[in-house]
């Protein structure tokens, strides 16, 4: 997870929204990633998106052995990206700030870890309450 909060700390010294995602397998991470959407002017990077750009073209089999860890509750268009690989575990940092379809993820066999992290929810709620038009644009409202 020290690795996701670094990503979303960069994106946020890039003016981004400050969440960050990495790719793990075997214990090793193969791709990190955090919210470009203002950096890149995209619809769709989200962070655990960026993540997986950033990994490249993985096997099957690489994605069923891997783990996504990201410092905010998958949304989703990021959920589906997680059971179109078939990965197996996600690891979300805070999910007080927004939930996704993490229900939904677990009843499609995801192995889902909140592990309720405060820094996360510090640095996601001190966003928040500096930029909420950009929040609000982030998650659709």
């Amino acid at each position: 997870m020290r690795a996701a909060i670094d990503e979303a700390r960069k994106g946020l010294a890039e003016g981004g929204i400050p969440i960050g995602s990495v790719l793990v397998i075997d214990g090793a991470i193969v791709g990190r990633g955090r919210n470009r959407r203002v950096q890149s002017c995209s619809p769709v990077l989200h962070a655990e998106m960026h993540c997986l750009e950033n990994a490249g073209r993985l096997s099957a089999r690489d994605y069923q052995r891997a783990t996504i860890y990201t410092t905010l509750s998958p949304c989703d268009m990021c959920s589906g990206a997680i059971l179109l690989y078939q990965i197996p575990k996600v690891v979300i940092g805070e999910n007080r700030s927004f939930q996704g379809p993490e229900a939904y993820l677990q009843t499609r066999g995801v192995d889902l870890a909140v592990l309720d992290s405060d820094e996360c929810f510090r640095l996601m709620q001190a966003f928040i309450r500096a930029n909420p038009e950009l929040w609000n644009e982030d998650i659709g409202l």
